[in-house]
């Protein structure tokens, strides 16, 4: 969860949801498909023995194996580095969290791919809400997140994917939102 707005009167709490448009993605995204840029190239250079490169002379690989096996991983790193461009173009994991008090109902959005569940949207009452749960599990791949616990549903994730929240964000949004819900909070 990124960003809090409210209402004025504080009947309403919106969160916007950071989605894959993040710095860590653009970056992978950009060397991913320089990389597999160049290593098309090579492939190619080598196989045309003209170079394309200029900052290498692929001309002097054999065309087999070594050309042949440079375009392949080029072709594949540019179908990687195209994914990762049309994930970040559609904002997949992207959304908000909104909270209003005013209508009762609370609903979760997030993009997906396209397709049948482009929107993922779940809506329900205020009321079904009987927790604020923290997760936190530290180690080698650790992981940070806040539910929602919600009458005869799984519990719904409310915070992003990827890069877990510092600890002290974490227990922050926890506590707001478990106080803007009147609800307890859970697992600290």
């Amino acid at each position: 969860m990124t960003a809090r707005i409210t209402s004025s009167d504080n009947r309403v709490l919106r969160q916007k949801i950071l989605g894959s448009r993040r710095f860590s993605n653009y970056w992978w995204a950009t060397v991913i498909t320089l990389g597999g840029g160049g290593f098309l190239l090579s492939g190619l250079s080598s196989y045309y023995q003209v170079n394309l490169l200029p900052f290498a002379n692929p001309t002097e690989l054999n065309f087999i194996p070594q050309g042949i096996v440079m375009g392949f991983y080029g072709v594949l790193g540019l179908l990687v580095s195209l994914y990762l461009w049309l994930t970040i173009l559609l904002d997949v994991g992207g959304g908000y969290n909104e909270f209003n008090r005013e209508t009762g109902k609370a609903q979760i959005f997030r993009w997906g791919f396209p397709g049948k569940n482009r929107r993922v949207e779940v809506d329900f009452p205020l009321e079904d809400v009987q927790a604020i749960r923290v997760d936190i599990k530290e180690g080698i791949n650790p992981r940070r997140a806040i539910y929602l616990r919600v009458k005869n549903r799984a519990q719904i994730p409310l915070t992003r994917v990827g890069q877990p929240l510092p600890l002290s964000d974490l227990e922050n949004q926890g506590a707001e939102l478990a106080r803007f819900l009147s609800v307890p909070l859970e697992g600290l």
